[in-house]
């Protein structure tokens, strides 16, 4: 198991137990240091999919474990501290198997499902509790999720709690704005009752110390008074809109045989994809094929040291900034400030701590993924930017083929700054994550969607005639005119204008971005709230 990648719940549950089954069978050193690192990786696991309850218990038990890591001459640990560990272990099982919705039954007669590849299918209800004063925003809060298909439960204030699957998430709108006594309480219940639900607070006040309070006891996102139901709602649909990324990939530049089997099944476990090279020769090539996220790179090794090959890699454009982790049993801390200071990100001396490996590694990653992410992607929608979106529409064009159809269609929401200028920003920032959700939900992956400035956004169609898009475009316009967007003081509806222009009729990306503007410019003439197809003279 610990060579193969784990792709589901049930695997990393897999190997926690038998990890600790192994431990406790023969108390080995090794044994304890691979169910620390389990327990690290089910953590990891559970905060991608924002199963935050799930999470804090995991967070414990890797901390009980840590403090009794020590090395080789304090294990076997005694029986009092195994049975400490067996407890947490035990309700953290407890707890996962309890939120988890039960499987459907099946018929004899219905052929069997491939489930190799599901992982943790996630409940789409939602409990609203919120007192009677608060029922016409907590009305529209839930008009507006049953629109993106949550089911939205209503729960009084320390009442009874809804039977059931358990909720992904639960939002609490308080009566007042300091929380009283009886509302921590009801938390505290409820938290308990719903280990792997995302919590939400609205109408927090924005002060660390209340906010501490709500975490103690077990809210997870408090969302403050100003902001209130603007946020709560991308929060929430973030949550269902989690899709796993492609892979973590590692090359590790690593003679060692032993080093590297070792650094490898520690990868493994955490879902990270690796590459091993023993001559730093062939670096280069390594790197244009195998395209890695972050190099583990060995101190010292035939031909020249890592430090040197580093210093290669950071003149070259394409790996400037491509993170490079250290490997050595080097102990001097002058070395290791060279070692950093001429072009590596971080130094992990050996033999190394799997658990620290697998969190610097992630870390890392992340962080140059994010990075480079944020050079195309919008933040408040996550759709491409401006520049990637051009970018992608001349390389569709350029890769039509001959007689292929194309449509382009430029969108601009209607009278969006009269609705920054009545509900503030937050308020008109959703209004565009509305229709950046609607944009996505309702068009192919293979579609280019683009946020192309302000409330305009950019959208071309490969295959589509003109009059399909229209249809699409105008079901689109009509949902969005449909949906609710919640504030403080209730609901708005906003209403957007659309042009397209097609493929061949205009032939390069600028122009038909330039018809597809045009044909937008007449919608808006023509009173808004419509779409046009551009006129060509």
């Amino acid at each position: 198991m610990s060579n193969l990648p784990l792709n589901s719940v049930e695997d990393r549950l897999y190997v926690l137990r038998t990890r600790w089954e192994q431990y406790v069978a023969e108390g080995r050193f090794e044994q304890f240091i691979e169910f620390a690192v389990a327990v690290n990786s089910l953590a990891e696991h559970f905060n991608r999919l924002r199963l935050s309850g799930l999470v804090r218990l995991c967070e414990g038990l890797e901390n009980a474990a840590l403090t009794r890591l020590g090395d080789s001459t304090t294990h076997p640990l005694g029986e009092q501290e195994v049975a400490a560990l067996q407890r947490q272990l035990d309700t953290l099982l407890g707890s996962v198997s309890t939120s988890r919705p039960p499987a459907p039954e099946r018929r004899t007669d219905e052929a069997p499902v491939a489930i190799a590849d599901i992982d943790w299918i996630k409940p789409r209800s939602v409990w609203l509790v919120a007192p009677t004063e608060k029922r016409e925003m907590a009305d529209a809060l839930a008009r507006q999720l049953q629109y993106f298909g949550f089911s939205v439960c209503d729960t009084p204030w320390s009442g009874e709690l809804p039977r059931g699957d358990m909720p992904l998430a639960v939002i609490f709108v308080p009566a007042g704005e300091d929380t009283r006594p009886a509302e921590f309480a009801f938390i505290g219940t409820v938290r308990a009752a719903c280990p792997a639900s995302q919590l939400f607070y609205l109408g927090a006040r924005s002060a660390i110390d209340p906010i501490v309070a709500l975490m103690r006891a077990g809210i997870d996102v408090s969302i403050p008074a100003e902001e209130q139901t603007a946020t709560v709602l991308n929060r929430m649909l973030d949550l269902v809109q989690i899709s796993e990324q492609e892979k973590y990939r590692v090359l590790v530049v690593e003679d060692s045989r032993v080093a590297v089997a070792l650094i490898q099944r520690t990868l493994a476990e955490h879902g990270i994809d690796s590459h091993a090279i023993g001559d730093p020769a062939t670096l280069l090539d390594a790197l244009e094929t195998y395209r890695p996220d972050l190099i583990l790179m060995d101190m010292y090794m035939p031909h020249f040291n890592g430090v040197e090959a580093t210093r290669v890699l950071r003149q070259m454009g394409d790996y400037a900034a491509l993170p490079i982790v250290y490997l050595s049993g080097e102990s001097d801390v002058g070395m290791q400030v060279e070692a950093l200071r001429l072009g590596g990100d971080q130094f992990l001396i050996k033999p190394f701590n799997p658990v620290l490996l697998a969190a610097v590694v992630k870390t890392k990653i992340e962080r140059f993924r994010e990075t480079q992410r944020s050079t195309r992607l919008d933040g408040l929608t996550g759709l491409l930017n401006h520049t990637a979106a051009k970018s992608r529409l001349q390389t569709m064009v350029s890769q039509l083929p001959a007689h292929a159809a194309l449509t382009v269609a430029m969108i601009d929401i209607d009278h969006f700054k009269a609705i920054n200028d009545t509900y503030g920003h937050p308020v008109g920032d959703q209004v565009i994550r509305g229709l950046a959700w609607l944009l996505k939900g309702r068009l192919r992956s293979s579609d280019l969607i683009g946020r192309y400035g302000g409330e305009e956004f950019l959208i071309a169609l490969p295959g589509v005639t003109p009059e399909q898009a229209r249809q699409v475009i105008d079901r689109i316009r009509s949902d969005f005119a449909a949906l609710p967007h919640a504030h403080p003081g209730g609901a708005l509806y906003a209403t957007f204008s659309s042009g397209i222009a097609s493929y061949p009729l205009v032939n390069t990306a600028p122009a038909l971005t330039e018809a597809a503007d045009g044909a937008l410019l007449q919608a808006k003439r023509l009173g808004r709230n419509r779409v046009e197809r551009a006129i060509l003279q």
